[in-house]
Formats: C-alpha cells, structure tokens, sequence
C-alpha cells in the first residue's frame, strides 16, 4: 500500500515543476513592481528632507515644541520659503516648523491666500533641503502620485496612488471656488493638509489641501501652476492682488426664448441683487436687476465665472461690461478696484 504522504509529496513537486500561467504572472510584474517601489523610494529620499511639520502657537517656556494645531509643509528654497495651506495657519499666534532631521525652527508667515487656500512661510534657517515646484509641468490623470505629510502627528508618512483627473474645481473654506484642482488617490488624513503632492522625478506637482469625508481614495491638491503665482504675489505684495467691482450677485437661468432671441450662447447670467456706495459698479451705473452676461466679451454664465475673470491685472483698467436691464441689452465700460479682502 502506498504511503498518503508520499503520494502528496510527489504531487507538490509536480506542481512546482510544471510551468503555469499562475506562477508566470508574478514574473512578469516583478520588474514593474521593482521600478515602482525604486520611483517611491527615490522620491522619498530626495524630497522627504525638505517636508515639514507645521505647529501653531508660541514655544513653551522649556524651549520644547509649541502647542496647538499642526499640519503639513514644504521648503521650495534652501533660504527657507515654505509652502503649506492657508488653513492650517489661519491668523496663528507665532509658527514653528519641525523639520525630517529632529529640528523645531521658528518661523514667520509671509503672506495668505484664502482664495486658493495657501500661504506662505519663511523658516529662520539657511542651506535647508529644498523642493522644487514644477509650475511648467501639469499633472496627467494616470501618472504615479506620491504623498508626504504627517497625518494625525505621524511624521513623515508616505502615501502613493495615482492622479484621478485635473481641472477639478473645489469650493475653499472661504466659500471661492479653486480652479484646475488635482484629484488623486494618494490616501491622505487630517495633518496632511500643506504636504505636498510630487509626481517620479520628486518635483511638486500640488500642494495637498483636502478630502472628502467618508470616501475612499479621493484627495485634492491645489495644482503647482496655482502655488507658484501664488508665490510670486505674496513675495510682492504680502497678498493676492484680485480686482472688484462692488456689487452682490447670483446665477440665476435664461429663458431660452430670450436667449436665442439675443443670441446668447449661456442660458444663464449674474442677477445683481445689490451694489456697494461709492463702488465701480455704483459709478458705472450697474444697478440691483440688471444681469451681467459678459466681462470684455468673456461670458459671465455664473458668479463663480465672473470671479474668475476678475483678475489682478484688470485692476485700474477700463472693462467692457455687457448686461441685460430688462429686454435690452447694454455695453457699459467700468474700471475694477483693488478687493482689499484679497
């Protein structure tokens, strides 16, 4: 009688020996998975340096690390610029940054931008490792997205996924809406906000500012284009320059008969509702009822749209604003101001 356990160990090494498609597939995938982890690591070890750990609030009398909120960062130059959200630092009394390296440096906020939900900070320090923000390089739905961050005072988390899709558009803490928004799937918790989102070569690609509770696998990133303008005004203005013209509106729907009848491509426009005193719009004549259907021929279909178009560069310079005051359509010309509130 033949012994059970020779049988079956005859049978394993059959097994082993025969060549199948189940013991083909992870040979195949071997090399990706190698080429994979090696772009991670490689990111990692090159920009996990230069992510920061953002902590609000004065330092203790012991000269430990300062109490308070906390959230995420990134240096983009070796003299200590550092990118983070506008929400982690709101208007805190006295920042600190703990850097990869155990130090806890102090630092001082340059500016704010609620609009985009970024600001910028200079740590006291010098020759710090650094990031690069590729503002030249746009985001591609399917390329590799490597998050770094310290997610609930976890430093230096690494999470990676890929970029769902770009040209998101969120609607910010202060109610503007963010454009060209970056969705991916790099998982991403509370303290994370401010990190950054790099792409295989290490640059910074987004600046992670938010997720969508209860939901898997959907982070959002302000895009590395944004961040970089953003910069740029901070550094020359401590703000955002963005133009006004002074008055309350809505988006309200067309008739469609009235729409073809003037030849409107939207079927909707910006309802005024109010205007301030002593405002453009007061002293072009926009009135409460008139509905703006386009910005120096630029459609106006919604609010967000019109915001959108009220750049800093129109700022002092006439505007051809063309609206609808009952049946007939009229061309006014109105020079924005500069909107103090950023």
């Amino acid at each position: 009688m033949q012994d059970p356990h020779l049988r079956l160990v005859s049978t394993e090494a059959s097994e082993k020996s025969a060549p199948s498609d189940q013991t083909a597939t992870p040979d195949r995938d071997t090399p990706l998975h190698d080429a994979y982890s090696r772009a991670v690591v490689d990111v990692v070890d090159a920009v996990g340096p230069a992510v920061i750990g953002v902590r609000l609030g004065r330092r203790s009398a012991d000269g430990g690390a300062p109490a308070g909120g906390s959230g995420s960062g990134v240096l983009i130059t070796p003299d200590g610029y550092a990118l983070t959200n506008d929400h982690v630092v709101g208007a805190a009394d006295g920042v600190h940054v703990a850097l990869a390296d155990g130090r806890t440096l102090g630092a001082r906020l340059v500016g704010r931008d609620p609009g985009t939900d970024l600001a910028l900070l200079q740590v006291a320090g010098s020759a710090l490792p650094f990031a690069r923000v590729a503002a030249e390089r746009l985001a591609r739905p399917g390329q590799l997205a490597i998050a770094i961050g310290n997610p609930l005072g976890f430093e230096s988390t690494v999470t990676a996924g890929i970029v769902s899709a770009t040209g998101r558009s969120l609607r910010g803490v202060h109610g503007r809406l963010i454009e060209s928004v970056i969705q991916h799937t790099a998982p991403l918790n509370p303290g994370n906000s401010g990190g950054p989102l790099l792409d295989s070569t290490g640059a910074v690609i987004g600046v992670n500012t938010a997720i969508i509770a209860f939901a898997q696998g959907i982070g959002f990133a302000i895009p590395a284009t944004t961040a970089d303008w953003v910069v740029s005004q901070l550094l020359q203005h401590g703000r955002v320059r963005r133009a006004r013209l002074g008055l309350a509106g809505r988006t309200r729907p067309i008739d469609r008969r009235l729409a073809r009848l003037l030849g409107l491509a939207d079927h909707s426009a910006v309802e005024i509702f109010s205007v301030t005193e002593r405002s453009p719009a007061t002293r072009t004549g926009l009135r409460p009822g008139d509905w703006l259907l386009a910005l120096d021929e630029q459609p106006t279909p919604s609010v967000d749209a019109l915001i959108r178009l009220l750049t800093g560069d129109r700022i002092g310079k006439p505007v051809s604003v063309t609206l609808l005051r009952g049946r007939e359509r009229l061309s006014l010309t109105v020079v924005p101001e500069a909107d103090d509130a950023g």
